[in-house]
C-alpha cells in the first residue's frame, strides 16, 4: 500500500468561469426541443437546499435521522438575455418591440460550461457541462441608474427554482454535470452536437435518460 501524497503535479485542480450558456424551451410534451444562445451570461449560482436531518428518538436514545427531500435552485445573472426568455420572465410580446409584463412564467432548461484548470494546463485542462431542467424564474428587481463618470452596464438577475424530471433507476433530478476530463470524448461530442446543434440536429437539451445513455458505465 502506497502512502497518500498531496498536491502532485497535474492534480491541483480548480474551476473557474461560466460560458456557452444556452436557453431551452420545452414543447407540449416536456421535450426541450428548441435551444437559443444566451449571450452576456455573467454568473450562475447553484443553490441546493433541503436534505436536512430530522432526528427521531426511541428507547431514550437517538434512534435514527430522517433526511428531508433535497431541492435545487439558483440565481442567474447576465447583462442581457435572449428574446425567447421573455416568456420565462413573465413577459408577453404581442408585437415586435412591445412587451407586456405580469404574464404566466413558462418553464425552461439551461446549459452552461465552467472551465476546469490545473497547475500544468491552466484553464485549458478541461470543462464541465451543467444541464438544468424544470427551471422557473421568479420576478426580479431591475435598477436603472443615471450615466455618470463611472458607468456600469445594468446586470439582470433571476432567482430560479426547479421541478425535477424523471430519471430511470435514479431519483428525479434537475441537474446533470458532465466532466470532459473524465468522460469518453466521442460521447461528449455527441452530447455537444445535441446541446449546441450540429450538421444533423438543431440545438436541444436531451433529457437525463438520454444523456446517461450516451456514456456507458465504467468497469
Amino acid at each position: 500500500m502506497a502512502p497518500l501524497v498531496w498536491d502532485q503535479v497535474g492534480e491541483r485542480l480548480y474551476e473557474v468561469g461560466v460560458d456557452h450558456g444556452v436557453l431551452y424551451l420545452p414543447d407540449a410534451t416536456g421535450v426541450y426541443a428548441t435551444g437559443v444562445a444566451w449571450n452576456g451570461l455573467t454568473t450562475v449560482t447553484e443553490s441546493p437546499s433541503g436534505a436536512e436531518p430530522s432526528p427521531q428518538y426511541a428507547d431514550n436514545i437517538k434512534y435514527l435521522n430522517l433526511i428531508s427531500a433535497e431541492e435545487f435552485g439558483g440565481t442567474i445573472e447576465a447583462f442581457t438575455y435572449p428574446e425567447e426568455f421573455a416568456q420565462c420572465d413573465g413577459t408577453a410580446l404581442p408585437s415586435p418591440g412591445v412587451a407586456v409584463g405580469q404574464q404566466v412564467r413558462k418553464t425552461f432548461g439551461l446549459s452552461y460550461r465552467t472551465r476546469v484548470g490545473n497547475d500544468v494546463d491552466g484553464t485549458e485542462h478541461g470543462y464541465k457541462l451543467h444541464l438544468l431542467y424544470g427551471c422557473q424564474a421568479a420576478p426580479s428587481e431591475k435598477a436603472y441608474a443615471t450615466i455618470n463618470d463611472s458607468p456600469e452596464a445594468i446586470s439582470f438577475s433571476w432567482e430560479v427554482t426547479t421541478t425535477p424530471v424523471p430519471c430511470t433507476d435514479l431519483k428525479p433530478t434537475s441537474l446533470i454535470v458532465v466532466d470532459s476530463t473524465v468522460v469518453d470524448a466521442a460521447a461528449l461530442t455527441l452530447l455537444e452536437d445535441e446541446l449546441y446543434g450540429g450538421a444533423s440536429s438543431t440545438a436541444n437539451l436531451p433529457l437525463p435518460d438520454e444523456v446517461i445513455a450516451l456514456f456507458p458505465p465504467g468497469p
